[in-house]
């Protein structure tokens, strides 16, 4: 069994996770462990799906029909990533902000979703990891 096809996604999100930990870190000036979750850059979520779709088109070929379902699911993931998961932040900063006064109010996470920007940072960190990958 090729074991990369495993291995992929899971180094994709490790490496992921550990740059966006470094950007939080830099950008907040301390080390950055209470912003570790959904949102930032890169996305986590993008460089999961598109290690997987890069990794089936190297070995595989474009052509072949798990390349197209991995596409698909990327793109699901992806859109998913810029405007629902967007949509849900929007929606609890409003809510946060109803609720500033209610001290019974737990604070809703705010930072949920990517910017086109992020989602772009995680499709080429996935596609650079798979195509190393792909290359040993």
């Amino acid at each position: 069994m090729d074991l990369s096809y495993l291995l992929t996604p899971f180094i994709a999100w490790l490496v992921a996770g550990t740059l966006k930990f470094l950007v939080n870190s830099i950008r907040a000036k301390k080390l950055a462990f209470g912003l570790i979750g959904y949102g930032g850059l890169p996305s986590n979520h993008s460089a999961i799906v598109a290690s997987m779709a890069t990794l089936i088109g190297c070995r595989e070929g474009i052509s072949h029909p798990a390349f197209g379902v991995a596409v698909t699911l990327a793109f699901i993931v992806i859109l998913d990533a810029n405007s629902l998961r967007r949509h849900v932040g929007n929606h609890a900063r409003a809510i946060n902000r109803i609720a500033a006064d209610d001290t019974a109010h737990t604070m809703l996470r705010e930072r949920v979703g990517h910017t086109r920007v992020e989602i772009a940072a995680g499709i080429l960190v996935g596609a650079l990891v798979a195509f190393a990958i792909c290359r040993l």
